[in-house]
This record gives structure tokens, sequence and C-alpha cells, in this order.
């Protein structure tokens, strides 16, 4: 990554990759055949799964990039490009209503599918890679920037059924694709700072 990240434009780039507005639909659909008296504690305990995850992904991820030799500028372009198809995602939103499918019905969910992968998925892991291999030694800076989006995320999901009803889907869909359209212009910039870098590598 050619340019310096602060802790704020991290915290905000995991904010959006994490998509707390998107998930808000997801989270009430899974948990409806939850008794309301337990949904919250589900939540709560979901989230803090879905942290530890994104917590050891964030120590350890360093590590397993050293192991299969890949380059920074590779890791800034590859996720340059992942960002870009999530981004693409929420902008315009498959008509299924995502790669989850219907998942309502199962009874109370532990770990799959609210923490993994609706959390701490794929793409949040993605771009806590992309920050520790192209900006190393700033593990505590990422952490701090990691609690700050988890922190916001938790608040808007916890906050799900009120938000729901008061928003409304359309207001929220709306919310999530200006979230992609701000993505988007990230996720261009760390694929042109990882080119520019190749480039210019010896």
């Amino acid at each position: 990554m050619h340019t310096q990240m602060t802790v704020l434009s991290a915290g905000v780039m995991l904010f959006l990759v994490l998509d707390p507005l998107g998930n808000v639909p997801f989270f009430l659909s899974i948990l409806k055949e939850v008794p309301p008296k337990r949904r919250r504690w589900v939540m709560v305990r979901e989230l803090l799964i879905a942290l530890g995850v994104l917590v050891a992904f964030l120590i350890g991820g360093r590590e397993l990039l050293s192991i299969m030799q890949l380059r920074q500028e590779a890791i800034s372009i590859a996720g340059g490009i992942v960002l870009f198809l999530i981004a693409i995602k929420m902008v315009f939103p498959p008509r299924d209503g995502g790669i989850f499918g219907d998942a309502a019905g199962q009874g109370e969910p532990f770990i799959v599918p609210l923490a993994i992968p609706g959390v701490a998925g794929p793409s949040a892991m993605a771009t806590l890679l992309l920050l520790t291999s192209t900006q190393p030694g700033r593990e505590v800076e990422w952490g701090l920037a990691l609690l700050a989006a988890w922190l916001a995320t938790a608040a808007i999901l916890l906050s799900a059924t009120w938000l729901f009803k008061f928003l409304g889907e359309s207001v929220l869909t709306a919310l999530e694709r200006v979230m992609g359209m701000l993505l988007i212009a990230l996720s261009v910039q760390l694929f042109l700072g990882g080119l520019e870098a190749y480039l210019h590598a010896p």
C-alpha cells in the first residue's frame, strides 16, 4: 500500500466491509425463530465470537502470508479486487438475498451463519490480511481500528429490530449502497497503490 493508512481510515474501511446495515435484515431473518428474550443474548454472543475470530486473524494473518511467500504488492492488488467485488455486491445486491440463502427456521444459531460468515466473513479477514501485510508493525493500531468498527457494527445490529421498523428495508438498502460506493473508491485506491508499488519495485 503506497499511501500510509490511518487508524481512522482503516476503521472506516473495516466498518464498510463488515456491512452492518446490510446484515440487519439477515440477522432478523435468522433470529425470527429465537424467543425474543434470548435474541439479544444470542446476538451479543455471536458478535463476541466474530470479534475473537477477527482478532485471531489479525494476530496470525501475517505469519500465514509469510508461509505462503506472497509479496505485499500482490496482497494489495488482490485485496483491492476482492473489496471491489464486495462493494459491487453491496451496490447491486443479488435478487436471491445474498450468498446465505434462506437460512431462517433452523432454530438458535451458533457461530454459523451469524458470527461466521455474517460478521467475520472472508471479506473482513482479507481486509485484515491486507492491513497487516502491507503495513506491518502496526497491529495495535489495526486492532484499535477493528475494535472501533466492531463496536459500531455491534451497536447497529443490536438495534436491528428498531432500525428495521424505523427506517424500513428500502432506506437500509439505500444506505448500504452508499456504503458500497465508498468501498468501491477505497478498493480502487488499494489496487492502484499496489500496482504503483509493483511497477516501481526493483
